[in-house]
């Protein structure tokens, strides 16, 4: 049964990774992967588990991942849902207006840099949901709506590992006192500016030309006319608002993140039927959180949440565990070791690998703000940038946007890798060898 969800596990990533020759929506084998994976191990128990383990071990373990996943679900749910609802009243005509540039690579230059630090202000997922839905306004062309998201994917990823709230990985490390907030800034800082800066400047000089913006789209114009300038204004900043409130919520309440996500939704939600409460129905149905919520791409989530079932199993299983010791008895290099890491964040989530990592290696081996720590930080953060679902970002632009997983791998994995081992070697560098 072992090596049986391995297997099944690869046949599952291969069907995402085909799915637009296979024709078969990524949620649909990514949900099958992640129940295959808990039946095969709920089969395999009494050789998987040691004689000791308590009956109910499993049923418990999968009760606990389901939990982490649903704050995951849920954070996502309500991000897409206020992004959703700013766009129907028109919000992101606030941004938009202001950008007036088609010049590809400007424009290039301007969406990463606004991703990088807003990623770091609030996290890479919600960056990443709140920048596709500010593509979708500026640019017409699938495959150039998709090569700027892919860019966004990496500024986002960059953005969340220098910043100790930036990323899941990063939060978990700074929680568990492996690094302190301001060392982490200070030190993974430049390298993230580099992961970044080196696609950007390569596509500086291989990328010509203007983009083509969409036209206006009747049904969104719609909605938008019956909203007026101080309503388009006020659900855009209370939505920003609230999207910034979320990580001041978890440090003032240490509740997880996604309460303070439901919070912002539900005072938003609560404004806009005040707002809209003397329209008739006509007017005020396609402005309701009530209509908005069913623009929400439930594929998507039940992709993440099948994709997320897969990797919790073969962590139960004690595959990544073992993965992680491979790693340290083969290299022993904490560099290699780290690369390694960040690079398999990319197929398998990187929270249970920086767990495994955590669980390793304890504070006597690498104390505190050791560089150990400082690179998992980066690596674990960037590394998943090196394919589209090797990220929370990635993920939720992949579902959104539709992008197809080969797609990405030839035009962005590349670039994506290349600024990976760039920011690398500036560490490297900056910490004296």
């Amino acid at each position: 049964m072992y090596f049986l969800m391995i297997l099944v596990f690869v046949i599952g990533y291969l069907m995402i990774a085909l799915e637009h020759p296979l024709k078969i929506d990524k949620a649909a084998p990514a949900i099958l992967t992640g129940v295959i994976c808990w039946t095969l191990l709920i089969i395999g128990q009494e050789v998987l588990l040691p004689s000791h383990a308590e009956e109910h071990f499993l049923e418990e373990s999968l009760l606990l991942h389901v939990g982490e996943i649903a704050e995951i679900l849920f954070f996502l749910m309500g991000a897409m849902t206020i992004v959703e609802l700013v766009d129907v009243h028109g919000g992101f005509e606030v941004v938009t207006e202001k950008i007036t540039t088609k010049n590809r690579v400007r424009l290039l230059w301007i969406l990463c840099i606004t991703t990088f630090f807003f990623s770091a202000i609030l996290d890479n997922l919600t960056t990443s949901i709140v920048m596709a839905a500010l593509l979708r306004k500026l640019i017409a062309k699938k495959e150039e709506l998709w090569f700027f998201a892919g860019m966004i994917v990496i500024a986002a990823n960059a953005g969340g590992a220098w910043s100790p709230i930036g990323d899941v990985t990063t939060i978990m490390l700074w929680i568990g006192g492996q690094v302190t907030a301001a060392n982490i800034v200070v030190k993974v800082f430049l390298p993230s500016v580099v992961c970044l800066l080196t696609p950007l400047l390569i596509l500086s000089f291989t990328t010509r030309g203007e983009i083509e913006s969409p036209a206006s789209e009747d049904s969104e114009a719609g909605h938008t006319n019956k909203v007026s300038g101080f309503e388009k204004k006020l659900i855009f900043w209370m939505g920003v608002g609230g999207l910034l409130f979320v990580p001041v919520f978890k440090n003032l309440t240490h509740l997880p993140p996604f309460m303070g996500m439901l919070l912002s939704l539900g005072v938003l939600w609560v404004t806009t039927e005040l707002l809209h409460r003397n329209k008739t129905e006509v007017h005020k149905d396609g402005l309701s959180v009530g209509h908005v919520i069913r623009k929400i791409d439930t594929p998507s989530v039940l992709f993440f949440l099948g994709i997320l079932l897969a990797v919790a199993s073969l962590q139960t299983a004690g595959h990544l565990e073992q993965l992680a010791t491979l790693l340290e008895e083969t290299f022993g290099n904490i560099y290699v070791i780290n690369i390694l890491i960040g690079l398999l964040s990319s197929i398998v989530d990187n929270v249970p690998l920086v767990a495994g990592a955590m669980g390793m290696y304890p504070m006597s081996v690498y104390p505190q703000d050791h560089i150990f720590w400082e690179l998992l930080a980066y690596c674990a953060g960037t590394g998943g940038s090196a394919l589209i679902i090797g990220s929370a970002a990635g993920v939720a632009i992949m579902g959104i946007l539709r992008i197809d997983f080969l797609w990405y791998m030839k035009k962005i994995s590349w670039l994506a890798v290349i600024g990976y081992f760039a920011g690398v070697a500036v560490y490297w560098l900056s910490s004296g060898f």
